[in-house]
């Protein structure tokens, strides 16, 4: 599908972007490989690289991954550390027209090897470590047939400081629907899979995140996911690679944050609601400030409303706090600013489901989002019967020139999350199942519930977890919850998991269930909990750590509760 009002390629918009700000910085970033570790700034030392400096390791590299075959459409995957050498790394590809495959290291070895196995790559970009792990699982990289080591390498093959003086070549053409990027969901609820973006896509991606925020050219953008920073820097930004372990956001030493966050005058900080939490706290207790952040975007999974309204309270009075909702396949779909997200918390509290907004005006763009049915079989054709009506809940679907068309070699998953529309000029319009679960509201915002996968089925019918936690989630020595469900479905046992939000004496504990089963009692939304279980540390997902491991609770709860171990969500 064409973007073709408006779109402008993502390498030719790299350009303008070094065009116009040659000697502004564009990445600055720690240069101790331990920088993690660091407990106050003294212990870091950071780098910039500007613009300019940017385009031309690009530019080299381009015309270097040309002259040993990354070319036009060849399938690359890249583990490389989040440093300026990524970004260099990605553009160069995108400037080639070579296809990066990005997958995330936290995963682990096993399910990363999956990944790569079903892509079928023929080039490999990776630290010397990465190369190990491919020269021990031969027969998974057997199509690769060109690799780069991001340092020293002791096999052979080419490196990417021998490809940083190549003399620059003419940049290659690109079709809009050519294939950009190969990007892997977490796995966090099922199988990873591999998202297509097309060139246009990608684009209409960025463009969505320039219209919900509005971000002036050369804000300084404090970023721990490397995602974030493809965007920032297509909008011309000043990208700060902030002390944060992408694969361990939740460990983040927030106090090392802020410093890092004054010291370079940041205006923007994107993370995750793991990440906030650490930092809302951190500012609750000490009382700093960050009144230089204009904008605060917390993404990844439901917002944490205690950690926002902490970190809110850090900020200047005309700073403005978002959540925004989307999928690795939609990026973005809606996005909900504080003043209005505050008004939707006593709602929420009583079972209403979390606020992720509203989609951007239909009138502005082609965007489309809808509440549908819930069925866990495949929807092969889209009609307007499969629309519900505002209130009930069922499974959000989208459409829209930034939602991915297919995955990657995957025809089962396309089956399962895509629904293609008829429409009257012959052409096709594809929508995208999410797995998440929602209801609209009169007004238009949607209000997530709970993941389809991740629903619990009892003989009364389905519970839906996001929307029941969120009540347990206001008793005061609770520090998050978690539904599962034990059983055959259909027949299902709702029992609530929780964190305790201190250490409890066995006493306090008991209290705490028996006031955690009052509330359920008192509501119709939570009243067939009657299990109240404390778990000291909820699993959670790789990208943002903060997304709960329903499954692998669900597997604890049945064998603390003698049930038989249900099957594996395989929805993502």
């Amino acid at each position: 599908m064409t973007r073709a009002v408006g779109y402008e390629d993502p390498s030719a918009l790299l350009e303008r972007r070094i065009a116009e700000g040659a000697d502004q910085p564009a990445i600055s970033y720690p240069t101790r490989s331990d920088a993690a570790k660091a407990e106050r700034g003294a212990d870091l030392r950071f780098a910039d690289m500007t613009y300019a400096e940017l385009g031309r390791r690009v530019r080299s590299y381009a015309a270097g991954f040309a002259r040993i075959g990354i070319t036009e459409g060849v399938k690359t995957i890249v583990l490389v550390r989040p440093d300026p050498d990524l970004f260099a790394v990605l553009f160069a590809l995108f400037r080639v027209g070579a296809v990066p495959v990005v997958v995330d290291p936290g995963m682990g070895v096993r399910r990363m090897l999956h990944c790569f196995h079903s892509v079928g790559a023929e080039a490999f970009i990776g630290l010397p470590e990465a190369h190990l792990v491919r020269l021990a699982a031969r027969r998974t990289f057997g199509s690769i047939r060109v690799h780069v080591t991001a340092g020293r390498s002791y096999w052979g093959g080419h490196s990417l400081p021998d490809l940083r003086d190549e003399p620059e070549i003419p940049a290659a053409e690109h079709a809009p629907d050519d294939l950009f990027m190969i990007a892997f969901t977490t796995g966090s609820t099922g199988p990873a899979k591999g998202v297509e973006y097309t060139r246009s896509g990608f684009a209409a991606a960025l463009d969505v995140v320039a219209e919900l925020h509005d971000r002036p050219t050369g804000f300084v953008s404090l970023t721990s996911v490397p995602l974030f920073g493809l965007f920032d820097l297509l909008q011309g930004a000043h990208v700060v690679l902030g002390p944060v372990d992408p694969v361990r956001v939740s460990k983040a030493n927030p106090a090392l944050l802020t410093e890092v966050a004054r010291s370079f005058g940041a205006t923007d900080l994107t993370a995750s609601p793991a990440l906030l939490a650490r930092l809302g706290e951190h500012v609750a207790e000490t009382g700093e400030t960050l009144p230089g952040i204009a904008r605060v975007i917390s993404m990844g999974a439901p917002a944490n409303l205690t950690a926002l309204e902490r970190v809110r309270g850090a900020l200047g009075d005309d700073a403005r706090v978002f959540t925004t909702y989307g999928a690795t396949e939609a990026l973005p779909l809606t996005t909900l600013e504080w003043s209005e997200l505050v008004e939707t918390r006593a709602e929420t509290a009583e079972g209403g489901g979390v606020c992720v907004g509203r989609p951007l005006p239909e009138t502005s763009g082609a965007t489309l989002v809808r509440i549908i049915d819930v069925t866990d079989d495949p929807i092969v054709d889209w009609n307007e019967n499969l629309v519900l009506p505002a209130g009930r809940i069922g499974e959000i679907v989208a459409s829209g020139p930034q939602v991915s068309r297919a995955y990657h070699r995957n025809t089962a998953a396309d089956a399962r999350h895509k629904i293609d529309e008829r429409m009257p000029d012959g052409s096709v319009r594809r929508w995208h199942r999410t797995g998440d679960l929602a209801r609209v509201d009169e007004s238009g915002r949607l209000w997530f519930c709970g993941r389809l996968s991740q629903r619990v089925r009892t003989a009364g019918g389905d519970m839906y977890t996001v929307r029941c936690e969120q009540i347990f989630n206001t008793h005061p020595d609770v520090a998050r919850s978690a539904l599962v469900g034990v059983g055959a479905p259909g027949e299902q046992i709702p029992v609530l998991c929780f964190e305790p939000a201190a250490d409890l004496t066995p006493a306090e504990l008991t209290r705490v269930r028996r006031e955690l089963w009052t509330m359920a009692q008192s509501r119709t939304v939570t009243e067939r909990i009657r299990t109240f279980l404390p778990h000291t540390d909820f699993p959670v997902d790789i990208r943002h750590n903060a997304k709960i491991g329903r499954e692998r609770l669900a597997h604890w709860v049945a064998d603390r509760l003698g049930f038989p171990r249900t099957k594996e969500g395989t929805d993502r």
